[in-house]
């Protein structure tokens, strides 16, 4: 069973994804923030995925991608980015930095599916 990792401020969309991929046969743990997810990989967890809010405060999900993406323990980790923002420049620059995949908000279990799907399979390549 896969361990994902939600980081998002928001509880109820936490809550709601949540329950998507527990209907998809995954574990989750959620995040309120950035800053408490890199601690918790600091201090030795490791999930198989994350998914990421881009707008979060203090840490955004930008910048928790940018940090992932540096390390080498964390450089293949699949990352989805999660947000309400649609921006072609936000899209574009998640997708620079390293996202494996980009859903927005309000997000539907077979988009959320669909997505993971790509991002572990670019993984196993």
């Amino acid at each position: 069973m896969k361990q994902i990792w939600i980081v998002d401020d928001d509880e109820e969309m936490g809550r709601a994804v949540s329950l998507m991929l527990r209907l998809l046969d995954c574990q989750t743990r959620h995040f309120l923030n950035a800053r408490i997810a890199a601690q918790t990989l600091l201090a030795g967890g490791r999930p198989d995925m994350m998914i990421l809010d881009i707008n979060m405060p203090e840490v955004s999900g930008l910048d928790m991608l940018e940090f992932l993406r540096r390390r080498k323990e964390w450089k293949d980790l699949p990352v989805i980015m999660l947000s309400s923002e649609a921006a072609d420049v936000t899209v574009d620059q998640a997708m620079q930095i390293g996202a494996d995949g980009y859903v927005m908000k309000p997000v539907t279990i077979d988009e959320l599916e669909k997505v993971m799907s790509q991002a572990f399979y670019k993984h196993i390549l």
